[in-house]
C-alpha cells in the first residue's frame, strides 16, 4: 500500500511540473511603455532591397513587394541579404513565425560579412529558435567581432505569442553599442567601451533574414530535430527598415553619404547615443521577466 501511494505521489509530482512547465510560458504581462523607434523611419521594399542568398522557390513577394514569406521544406530553407552594406544604421522588421511543432527551425535576422571577411567576420544575431511541445519560441541575441564571438549567447522567452501575428525585431547599431530591441523595447545592450577595438563589430555588413534547419543545435542542443511532417514551416516578414551609413567595402575611401542617412540619423541622433530613463527601465524588466540564459553566467560554459 505504501508503495502504492508513493507511485500516486510521484505520478501528481511529475503532473504538476509538466502543467507548470507550460503554464510558465503563458505570459501576460504589461509591457513597459518606451518610444516607438520604428515609427521613425520608412519602410523599405523588399523586392527592391534585397537578394536572394539561397532557396529561391521557397521565397515569395507579396504586397507589391512590401511583404515576403519564406519557408522551410524537405529540399531547402531560404533567405534574403540586403543589397547594401552598411556601417552602423537601425535596422528592423515586422516578423510573424511559423506555428505548430517547430522544433529545429531557426529564422534569423542577423547582419554579417562573412561573404567578405570568412575568416575574421562581423556579425550581429537575432536568431528565433522553433519549439518543441513543451516551450515557446526562444529568441537569443550573439555578437561577433574579427570572427570571434564577442558577445555571447544570451535567451529571452516572449510576452507574446509570435506565430499570431507580425511582431517587431530591431537591431540598433552604431559607435556607442549594439541595441537588440522586440515590439521597441531594449532586451540587451552591447556597449563599445572602447578598451578593446577588436571585440567590436565595426565593418560593413549586410542584413540577413533567412529560415533554416538547426537540427544539431536550435531546440535544446539538438535533443529535438526538424520533424518534416509538419513541413512546410512558414515565416512572413513585413515592414522593413533599413537606415544608416551605407558603403562600398570595395573601395577604401568610401565613406557614409549624406543621402543615405535618414533625417532623423540612426547613427549619431540623441535618440541613439544612449538609452534613455525609460528605456534602461524597459530593458531591466525584460532581462528580469524573461531572460533565462546568459553565457556570462553559465559555469558549465554549455548553451
Amino acid at each position: 500500500m505504501a508503495i502504492f501511494q508513493h507511485i500516486i505521489l510521484l505520478l501528481c509530482l511529475s503532473l504538476f511540473c509538466a502543467t507548470s512547465l507550460v503554464s510558465s510560458h503563458n505570459r501576460h504581462y504589461t509591457t513597459p511603455s518606451v518610444p516607438r523607434l520604428t515609427d521613425l523611419f520608412s519602410h523599405v521594399s523588399v523586392n527592391k532591397s534585397f537578394s536572394n542568398v539561397f532557396g529561391g522557390p521557397n521565397i515569395k513577394i507579396l504586397n507589391n513587394g512590401s511583404t515576403a514569406t519564406f519557408a522551410l521544406d524537405r529540399t531547402s530553407g531560404s533567405g534574403l541579404a540586403s543589397w547594401n552594406k552598411y556601417n552602423y544604421g537601425f535596422f528592423s522588421a515586422a516578423i510573424k513565425l511559423p506555428a505548430g511543432l517547430t522544433s529545429g527551425v531557426v529564422v534569423a535576422f542577423y547582419l554579417s560579412n562573412a561573404d567578405m571577411y570568412p575568416h575574421s567576420h562581423d556579425e550581429i544575431d537575432i536568431e528565433l529558435l522553433g519549439n518543441d511541445k513543451r516551450i515557446d519560441w526562444v529568441l537569443q541575441t550573439n555578437v561577433y567581432a574579427n570572427g570571434v564571438s564577442t558577445g555571447r549567447e544570451e535567451k529571452f522567452y516572449f510576452w507574446f505569442n509570435p506565430t499570431l501575428q507580425h511582431h517587431y525585431y530591431s537591431i540598433l547599431w552604431n559607435s556607442h553599442h549594439i541595441v537588440f530591441l522586440v515590439d521597441n523595447i531594449p532586451v540587451r545592450e552591447f556597449p563599445n567601451n572602447g578598451k578593446f577595438s577588436a571585440a567590436y563589430p565595426s565593418k560593413p555588413m549586410s542584413l540577413y533574414v533567412t529560415i533554416w534547419d538547426g537540427s544539431q543545435w536550435a531546440t535544446h542542443g539538438g535533443k529535438y530535430p526538424v520533424n518534416y511532417k509538419y513541413a512546410p514551416f512558414v515565416t512572413s516578414l513585413t515592414d522593413v527598415e533599413m537606415v544608416g551609413c551605407m558603403v562600398n567595402p570595395k573601395q577604401p575611401n568610401s565613406s557614409c553619404s549624406s543621402a543615405s542617412v535618414s533625417s532623423i540619423d540612426p547613427v549619431e541622433g540623441p535618440d541613439f547615443i544612449k538609452l534613455s530613463n525609460q528605456q534602461m527601465s524597459a530593458m531591466v524588466w525584460a532581462r528580469r521577466k524573461l531572460m533565462f540564459y546568459s553565457y556570462c553566467k553559465d559555469t558549465s560554459s554549455s548553451i
